[in-house]
């Protein structure tokens, strides 16, 4: 008969996987060990296989778990779109608002998505990029919802890939509690993409 999962399973899942996020983006995916990620959780090895079976699977639903975040977020975005009959542009910017706030704490995790999906099997893999293909094409809808005098079928990819090159990689350099928070840099982002850089309120960076 099968062994009965506590019910703190999940929760100490949550937790492996911060800590294992934050080993893969300090060592990198292939460095890091099961028995780096044990004694950065405090645990035995023994312990964390209890969990999880491999490295591997820490990947997996670390990655399976934060891109289904993502694709919440945007449904999150277009309920509350609805329920506040928000205008498009107004959508738009709670959308990269939200994305923001979720990047705030969850950086290494996104570290992980943009760095270790190429060590995934290949069904699981294809999975999560299809799900980072569908984040993509929901931005895509929300710009050209917002500005369908500027955003064409011609230009769409390069204008979505040039508003995540403001937001994807900000685990880089924008850190909680900085000079500049992610909520600030969040309006900042809204207020380029209304009026561009000659039209905004003349914030510094």
């Amino acid at each position: 008969m099968a062994r009965p999962k506590s019910a703190t399973h999940d929760l100490k899942r949550d937790e492996i996987l911060d800590v294992a996020a934050r080993c893969f983006a300090a060592q990198s995916f292939p460095a890091a060990s099961m028995n780096d990620i044990a004694a950065a959780c405090g645990t035995s090895k023994a312990r964390l296989y209890h969990y999880y079976e491999s490295k591997d699977a820490i990947l997996y639903d670390l990655l399976d778990r934060y891109t289904q975040r993502l694709l919440a977020l945007i449904g999150e975005a277009e309920a509350r779109a609805q329920r506040k009959n928000l205008s498009e542009r107004e959508a738009l910017s709670e959308l990269v608002r939200a994305f923001l706030a979720e990047y705030e704490t969850s950086a290494t995790r996104h570290v992980a998505l943009l760095s270790d999906t190429k060590f995934l099997g290949e069904g699981q893999r294809e999975l999560i990029v299809n799900r980072q293909r569908d984040v993509v094409a929901a931005f895509t809808r929300f710009l050209r919802r917002a500005y369908p005098e500027r955003v064409s079928a011609a230009n769409q990819t390069a204008l979505t890939m040039m508003l995540f090159g403001m937001i994807n990689w900000t685990f880089t350099w924008l850190r909680p509690g900085g000079a500049m928070s992610y909520g600030a840099f969040a309006e900042e982002v809204v207020d380029v993409l209304e009026r561009g850089l000659s039209g905004s309120a003349g914030r510094a960076l």
